[in-house]
């Protein structure tokens, strides 16, 4: 595992295999920035690096867009995999035990360190210095209600008892120079908290760190249970606590090598406008509403500071990158400690987190001899009873001969494995998130819905002599000739 300790030394990593684009002509932040992310991420383009924004020259500020989006063909995983430790070239499956691993593992505190050699401390804010607009905060998208500076930080809050220290990612929109609007859900972590905190009736003390090493927005995506510590579990991976000191005005601590950190108090009963703003399930959005202010007390930086911003909307960006893996993760561990024949899980980022593809061992029905329906009844009540099958309203349910990380694959086994008259097994009014855009008005208000788990088992449906198998280069032909035809690709005159 390597550790990555800062943005800057995960772009450092990028940039050894040409997945970071510079950016030297001017661009502006009002809209353009917004644009370019949004395309590269079409075009699963190196992250771009802006360093000459409209308005902001001289200051040495940067934008860092599609930190944790897709690579090209070659290593397409490769920012998650290097956020977490691992190798560029990772496959989903080693992403997958890896993080498995470590919610298994007892967590690691972070670790104090001396203010005085701390980046995030080279400048600091206070009084009438405190100015949001200082930073080149993009206008993303068009339909946007506001300057987004939070849309890939982590929002830093613990509970008045000292209980519960959580680290998540909740959007916040710029509202004035010292005050932020933020999203916070009443179900969620950071709402939870805050609902402690306003029944005491006091601002909740927050810090809102930008610019963090890299596996940080991945763990704030983890849905851990309420009471866990997220900084512990990145501790657990890495074998070692991240790099922590106290923040200025509040009592939290924030992570070191942070490129801002913006520290201040969410108001229990005061509300500003926010949004719209988009989000992942690909569409544009058009509502605003009164959410909770953000008074910020303190601002501190590096010099030449880089704020990561993610262009939410259509597949494939941070909301399905971070959330579906590590939401399938947690979804394998919670299957594996059911005892269910799992062999691994994925989110087809592709379909915007609404297909969770479970993989079992292509033995199962020789360990377990029940019918595939009630193994995906199994299945089915694990992931839709626990958190992080909560936004999930669509399961996809194959054996591991398929690989559940190439949508190619999924599709293909989906279409021609799942019986269509009884190949599904329905959960009705199960607890969901309300942004699936076919969701009823009720369905909308109420967090339920009925979601569908797709059978497409076939262990149990044939002797072993007699079960389907894919007619692939690896399946169709002999070794000898595999090898043969690799070795002479070139020659063939492919390139």
């Amino acid at each position: 595992m390597k550790h990555l300790r800062s943005l800057r030394e995960f772009i450092q990593e990028l940039e050894i295999i040409g997945d970071v684009q510079h950016i030297d002509a001017e661009v502006d932040w009002n809209l353009e920035i917004g644009a370019v992310i949004r395309h590269s991420y079409d075009l699963r383009s190196p992250a771009p690096l802006f360093t000459n924004i409209t308005g902001y020259q001289g200051t040495g500020f940067r934008v860092l867009g599609a930190p944790g989006s897709l690579s090209g063909p070659a290593q397409p995983l490769a920012r998650i995999a290097l956020a977490l430790g691992l190798p560029a070239d990772a496959t989903g499956q080693e992403i997958m035990e890896t993080v498995v691993a470590a919610r298994a593992a007892p967590g690691v505190p972070p670790v104090a360190v001396d203010r005085a050699t701390a980046p995030c401390k080279e400048n600091i804010l206070l009084g009438d210095d405190i100015d949001l607009y200082r930073f080149p905060t993009p206008l993303i998208h068009g339909n946007d209600g506001g300057r987004y500076i939070q849309t890939y930080g982590m929002n830093i809050a613990r509970t008045p008892d000292g209980s519960w220290t959580n680290w998540s990612i909740n959007r916040m929109m710029i509202a004035g120079k010292d005050t932020l609007a933020c999203l916070i859900p009443d179900p969620q972590h950071l709402g939870i908290i805050r609902a402690q905190w306003a029944e005491r009736g006091e601002p909740m003390p927050v810090a809102l760190a930008l610019g963090v090493e890299p596996g940080l927005p991945f763990v704030g995506a983890l849905p851990l249970p309420e009471g866990a510590d997220e900084s512990h579990f990145l501790g657990a991976l890495f074998g070692e606590g991240i790099e922590v000191v106290p923040a200025e005005t509040v009592d939290l601590l924030v992570p070191a090598t942070a490129e801002i950190v913006v520290e201040g108090h969410i108001a229990f009963d005061e509300t500003v406008l926010e949004g719209p703003m988009n989000e992942y399930p690909g569409y544009n959005a058009f509502e605003s509403s009164l959410k909770p202010v953000f008074h910020v007390s303190a601002i501190t930086y590096r010099d030449g500071a880089i704020l990561p911003v993610v262009a939410a909307g259509p597949p494939v960006e941070e909301d399905h990158t971070l959330t579906g893996t590590m939401h399938a993760a947690e979804i394998l561990y919670q299957l594996r400690k059911a005892d269910l024949p799992v062999a691994s899980t994925w989110f087809s980022f592709e379909s915007a987190m609404h297909w969770l593809i479970v993989a079992v061992r292509a033995d199962w029905h020789d360990t377990l001899p029940i019918p595939s329906s009630e193994l995906a009844q199994r299945i089915g009540e694990v992931v839709f009873n626990g958190k992080a099958g909560f936004g999930v309203p669509k399961v996809l349910l194959v054996e591991d001969d398929v690989d559940i990380t190439d949508v190619d694959d999924v599709v293909w086994a989906f279409a021609t494995r799942a019986h269509p008259e009884h190949g599904e097994v329905h959960f009705p009014a199960e607890p969901h998130v309300q942004l699936s855009v076919y969701l009823s008005e009720a369905e909308a208000h109420s967090y339920r819905a009925g979601k569908v788990l797709y059978n497409c088992l076939l262990a149990d449906l044939f002797e072993h002599k007699d079960r389907p198998v894919k007619g692939s280069f690896e399946h169709g032909w002999p070794i000898e000739i595999q090898k043969r035809v690799l070795s002479r690709w070139e020659e063939y005159g492919y390139r």
